[in-house]
Formats: C-alpha cells, sequence, structure tokens
C-alpha cells in the first residue's frame, strides 16, 4: 500500500502545491485547512506521515497538532514546515517528536527528499521492531515449554545468568534445543542487540576450523586471497555459540582457552594480537567429564567452560510437555505458510505422546511441519504423522493397557506421572523431604503421605539414573 501523507497548510496555493507534488511522486495524500481539521483526520487514523506548517492561523498550531499526532498515534512520522527565523521553534517540535523540519522558502526536491528519508527511517525503525519481536518469540521461553522440574530449572537458571557474562555449558542429547537456550541466554542479556553467532564445531572441516573461528590473514595458506575475520571476531560484542564442542580438535581446544582466559585472538598467518569481547556459550551431547579424564578433552577448558552447567532432558522424559510443543510447532508453521490454523487430532496427540522421540525437540518439530503440509484438512489425523519407530498397538498413554478400563487407565496414568515428577524432585534436593515439598509447592505432610501411596523408597531416589 502507498503511504498516506496528511498536509496540514492553511495557504490554499501552498496546500495545492504540496498536495500535487507529493501525488505525483506516489503517495496517497489528504489535506486539511486548519489544525482542527487535521486533529479530526487523525482521530480517523490510517496516516503515516503528517506534514504541517507551524503557523496555521486561528486554531490549533502546527505544534499542537504535532503533539496531538503523536498522543494518539506515537508512531506516525511528522515533518514540520517553519517560517524564516524560526529554528528555535523547529528544535523545540523535533524534541517534542518531530522527525524533521523543512524551513520556508523550500523547493520541491528538498521537500521530496525529506519526506522520502522521513518514510525510510521510521519504516526501518518499524521492521527492526518487528524482527526484534520475532527474535523474541521465536528464541523466548515459549519454544522452551516445560512443566517438570528438570525443565524449571532451566529457566530458572536462564532467568540468573542471562544478564552476567559467565561462561555456560549447556548439556544435553542431540534435538533437545541448546541452541534455544543459547539464543535465550543471548536475548535476555544486555549484549542482546549485538551479534549471536553459531558455529556447529563438529560441522567444520577440520583443517579449516581454526581460520572459521578466528580468521585468517590474506596469503595465510593456499587459496587465502584476502584477509577474513573469524567468527569470534564477528561476535565481538556479543555471545558465540559452540555447539559441540566435544568434537573440537586438541589443538584448536587450546586456542579457544586462550581467547577465553586472554579476551584476545590471533587470526591464522597473524603475529598481533586481537582483542575480543564475547560471551561463550558451549553445548555438547558427550560426556566431557569423561573426555577429560581420558584425555580426549582438555581438563583445563572443560572447568573453564563449564562455570553455569545446564543439562536439557530428553523429550521422552518429559512427555507431558510434548501436547504443548506440537500446538506451539503447530501454530509456528501455520503463520509461516500463512494457512488457516489447524488442530491435532485425539488420536494423533496420543500418537506424539507415546512416540519416543529419539530425535527429540527437532524430530517432534520435523513431524508436525511435515503433518501440516500432509493435512488435507483443518485437523491433523495420526495418518498425517510420519512416526517411525513406534509400536502399532502400543497404549495411547501410559497405563492404558489393552482390556483396562477408562478409571484404571487414568489412574495408572496418574500415578506414572506423579511418581516420575516427585522421583525427580526428591532427587534434585537429595532426598531432602521439606526442601522437596517447598519447591513443588507441597505442604511436607501431604508429600509424605503421597510418597506413601506410591510406596516411593529412598533409594528409589538417591540411586544412579
Amino acid at each position: 500500500m502507498k503511504p498516506r501523507i496528511l498536509v496540514v497548510e492553511d495557504e490554499r496555493a501552498i496546500q495545492i502545491a504540496l498536495s500535487g507534488l507529493l501525488t505525483r511522486a506516489g503517495y496517497d495524500v489528504d489535506v486539511a485547512g486548519d489544525g482542527a481539521s487535521a486533529i479530526a483526520a487523525l482521530e480517523a487514523g490510517g496516516i503515516d506521515l503528517v506534514l504541517t506548517d507551524l503557523a496555521l492561523g486561528r486554531g490549533p498550531s502546527g505544534m499542537d497538532v504535532l503533539v496531538e499526532a503523536k498522543r494518539l498515534h506515537p508512531e506516525i512520522v511528522v515533518v514540520m514546515i517553519t517560517a524564516h527565523g524560526s529554528e528555535k521553534i523547529a528544535v523545540d517540535a523535533m524534541k517534542a517528536g518531530a522527525e524533521d523540519y523543512v524551513p520556508k522558502p523550500f523547493d520541491n526536491d528538498e521537500i521530496r527528499l525529506v519526506v522520502q528519508r522521513a518514510l525510510e527511517r521510521t519504516r526501518l525503525a518499524r521492521e527492526n521492531r518487528m524482527l526484534l519481536d520475532r527474535v523474541q518469540r521465536e528464541f523466548g521461553f515459549e519454544n522452551l515449554i516445560g512443566s517438570g522440574p528438570a525443565m524449571s530449572r532451566v529457566f530458572e537458571t536462564i532467568q540468573k545468568v542471562a544478564e552476567t557474562d559467565l561462561t555456560v555449558l549447556i548439556r544435553g542429547e542431540s534435538g533437545t534445543g541448546k541452541e534455544l537456550v543459547a539464543q535465550a541466554l543471548h536475548q535476555r542479556s544486555n549484549r542482546k542487540e549485538k551479534p549471536f553467532v553459531a558455529v556447529n564445531c563438529a560441522a567444520i572441516n577440520a583443517e579449516l576450523v581454526e581460520s572459521e573461528l578466528f580468521g585468517h590473514e590474506k596469503g595465510a595458506f593456499t587459496g587465502a586471497d584476502a584477509m577474513r575475520q573469524g567468527r569470534f571476531e564477528a561476535a565481538h560484542g556479543g555471545t558465540i555459540f559452540l555447539d559441540e564442542i566435544g568434537d573440537m580438535a586438541p589443538a584448536t581446544q587450546a586456542k579457544v582457552l586462550r581467547v577465553l582466559q586472554e579476551r584476545s585472538l590471533e587470526r591464522v598467518g597473524g603475529t598481533s594480537p586481537i582483542e575480543v569481547d564475547v560471551r561463550v556459550v558451549a553445548a555438547t551431547h558427550r560426556n566431557l567429564e569423561e573426555d577429560a579424564k581420558s584425555g580426549r578433552f582438555r581438563e583445563d577448558l572443560y572447568y573453564r567452560l563449564r562455570v553455569v552447567e545446564l543439562e536439557l532432558p530428553p523429550l521422552r522424559e518429559r512427555s507431558q510437555d510434548v501436547p504443548a510443543l506440537a500446538m506451539r510447532f503447530l501454530e509456528q508453521v501455520n503463520e509461516r505458510l500463512g494457512r488457516e490454523k489447524q488442530r491435532i487430532g485425539e488420536a494423533a496427540m496420543a500418537a506424539l505422546v507415546r512416540h519416543p522421540w529419539p530425535g527429540n525437540v527437532r524430530e517432534l518439530r520435523n513431524a508436525i511441519e511435515g503433518a501440516a503440509v500432509l493435512a488435507s484438512g483443518a485437523v491433523i489425523g495420526e495418518s498425517d504423522l510420519r512416526l517411525d519407530g513406534a509400536p502399532a498397538n502400543a497404549p495411547a498413554f501410559p497405563g492404558a493397557e489393552e482390556g483396562a478400563t477408562f478409571a484404571e487407565a487414568k489412574k495408572r496414568t496418574v500415578e506414572g506421572f506423579e511418581r516420575a515428577f516427585l522421583l525427580d524432585a526428591l532427587r534434585e534436593h537429595d532426598g531432602n523431604v521439606s526442601r522437596t515439598a517447598e519447591s513443588i509447592g507441597m505442604v511436607r505432610q501431604s508429600l509424605q503421605q503421597k510418597i506413601r501411596e506410591l510406596g516411593l523408597r529412598s533409594e528409589d531416589w538417591s540411586r544412579e539414573t
């Protein structure tokens, strides 16, 4: 749609000239001969830019129009036309929210240029806000859905450490959402306006990994035809996410450790240190502690990375979160494809809940996106899903065995959830019933009663899992 401009001018000749000029420039133009008419047009809405003379004779002045425009529509663009010698008033107008001003006498090219630039600056600002909102939606807590103790600990830790520069090590199986957690840490930090640079250490050619991370000077090796910045330099001021850092070669590990300790690096083929200010978030699916003990991973780097540690549980251990995640992914894919909203049928949702999800949250997202496209109507059915490895005759929910009544299936399902939830919480607090009860919002006596009802024993929550 064409931008819509309101010209506010009490001199008829100037009003006609400006209206014709801006119409020929490709804008939709409305006119108002006084301040009161301008304010009425603003109240009706739909105006993108106001071009108003400061002096409008009787009634509300151009400054009044500016103030009212900003009150009604804070994002509207206002450009002032000022008489010769009224530059101080124009400065006051800028302080009150005007985008720019044009002194009289003006020429046509000047008006066109000022209007064009004002609309362009506003468009870019609006797009940046929309992009930031989208990033917040995509990488905020909305996609880190979880209702159990394990995910609650993840949320709590993110909130506590996001605004610090502490190095964070994220553990978890592939597909559990480690990069989403890294993005959430970045978006809630003071570095959110700076770059977030993600590096998959396992996917980079071993011969090129140092060039990718630290950059190289011209002529550093065959094919290095120009100087190139590395990922650490690209992330200056922001956050670098080193995914699958456990697969990094020992020689590269030593250089990463140096960057962390000295906050500087040298490009491949370079001799001068380059200072970098980055927050490092690393992730791995490997047991780095065991790798450090066996010599496969540098022990000093391991301890430098795990200043704060986050553990993401696999999706199979939090099946209660599958429905909420599935509905969120479906909402996103419908929005992205511009399709009408779909919903997931009961049989399909049951199949999603019972699926083991070896690929974790990433596999669930892919399954939902594929089903959304394949579904012929507004409801996704079980046949629309492509779930490999799910037993054909498996019960829809734990405890819903063949021949069980509804009451029996419900009782077993609830007991299974309660048992898993309470064991997780008790293990988190080393079996301390009082602290566990406080953390999950139960009265101590009620928790003790529930432990007895479920037949839980201390060895259940103290054993290794």
